[in-house]
């Protein structure tokens, strides 16, 4: 994004300056990292998806989408990125520089757009998991048609900006012209960046209100110890994708643990009822008039409360888990870019110093290699099958060194 005065230096597809001279080599070793980091760390979420059956859900489909689009920008473009820091120079000429631009945009888009579905999707589970849409957008083709849509909507979005993709020397890389744009441009920079992350932290403060008011109900009505095991091993059979058992957002009804000592009681006093009275001509009527009543009172009070998802304990922390890993790969992305929108924002006029500028537009790399790094932290089953994969991809080199030890 530039001013129409650096034209002349599009030409040449230079961004070289005194003031970078030094700082290009930081941009090459972090480029390089997020490669490598990012190549290897989305390519192992697309293989544990693959490989792993327990991952093969439909909510980690979403993540499997955002982890070819990281992909697509770790392998592909970044590569390239190092390239144009290490000589300060675009050497890719102005078709592959288009190309790059759109490429650049469509990672993005398709990432916000499927950060938004991850949120939609947890906040649906919570609160309409029953309803009609819920069912349909959660099903195995209403999530196919989300995948697809993500991807015709990057490409519907930044594909008429096709003729406007130059190369940008303040970030050393290609990007669309920030005036020839206009305002095109700056209703899709305020659609994705503004009302769609503006969506995704709405849907999740909605999740955390839910789940709030959810878990006091719980507290207040808590069941049994019986009854919350029983309760507890059958959320743990049928707990699906998202961490939610299949009929967790229905009435459920809690017998108190008062109405079960209650009981006991009353059975306790017609047993003794049953013992006084065993001179009398009719003892076993007395025994069965006992047992009826014992029957009646011992029949617990149901005490019904609407739950949520998260109010059954068995099935309450791993639907947080998951939830606080959705959110917390939210808070990234909008960690990284936010730095370099708000500068672009502030510096229209391109006053301020080109480092400052590219170690903005550098925070935004880190977007595309950390997501696989959250997944291995917060989630136990991506952690195993982590592990496992590269187990196996090791396992050749681990031979040959104990061979050649031997």
């Amino acid at each position: 994004m530039w001013n129409d005065s650096d034209l002349l230096r599009n030409d040449t597809f230079s961004c070289a300056s005194p003031s970078v001279e030094g700082y290009r080599y930081f941009g090459v070793l972090l480029g390089s990292a997020v490669t490598i980091v990012g190549t290897i760390g989305n390519i192992l979420t697309v293989l544990a998806f693959a490989t792993d059956a327990s991952l093969r859900t439909r909510f980690n489909v979403l993540i499997v989408n955002l982890a070819l689009a990281d992909l697509l920008y770790c392998t592909i473009l970044q590569p390239v990125s190092v390239d144009s820091y290490l000589h300060l120079h675009w050497r890719g000429g102005a078709a592959w520089c288009r190309m790059f631009g759109f490429l650049l945009f469509l990672s993005n888009s398709v990432s916000i757009i499927t950060l938004c579905f991850i949120a939609m999707s947890r906040y649906l589970v919570v609160a309409h998991r029953t309803s009609r849409c819920a069912r349909l957008l959660l099903s195995h083709r209403g999530v196919a048609v989300l995948l697809i849509s993500s991807w015709l909507l990057g490409v519907a979005s930044f594909g008429p900006l096709w003729p406007v993709y130059v190369f940008a020397p303040q970030v050393c890389t290609c990007s669309f012209h920030r005036t020839k744009g206009r305002p095109y441009t700056t209703v899709l920079l305020f659609l994705y960046f503004i009302l769609g992350l503006g969506c995704v932290g709405l849907f999740y403060f909605l999740i955390y209100r839910k789940v709030r008011v959810a878990s006091k109900a719980f507290l207040k009505y808590r069941p049994s110890r019986h009854s919350s095991e029983r309760k507890r091993a059958k959320a743990e059979a049928t707990t699906d994708d998202s961490g939610i058992s299949a009929g967790a957002s229905t009435t459920q009804s809690c017998e108190i643990s008062h109405d079960e000592a209650g009981a006991e009681q009353n059975k306790n006093k017609a047993l003794e009822k049953s013992e006084g009275h065993t001179s009398t001509k009719e003892p076993n009527n007395s025994i069965k008039e006992a047992s009826k009543d014992t029957e009646t009172s011992s029949k617990p009070t149901p005490v019904t409360i609407q739950t949520t998802p998260a109010a059954s304990s068995g099935e309450d922390s791993e639907f947080k888990r998951v939830t606080r890993m959705c959110f917390t790969v939210f808070m990234c992305f909008v960690g990284c870019f936010a730095p370099f929108l708000l500068l672009n924002v502030a510096d229209k006029a391109n006053r301020a110093p080109q480092v400052v500028h590219m170690f903005c537009a550098n925070l935004t790399w880190l977007n595309s290699c950390i997501n696989p790094l959250l997944y291995a932290a917060m989630n136990r089953q991506f952690n195993q099958a982590y592990k496992d994969l590269l187990g196996k991809a090791l396992r050749p080199l681990t031979w040959i060194w104990r061979t050649c030890r031997n």
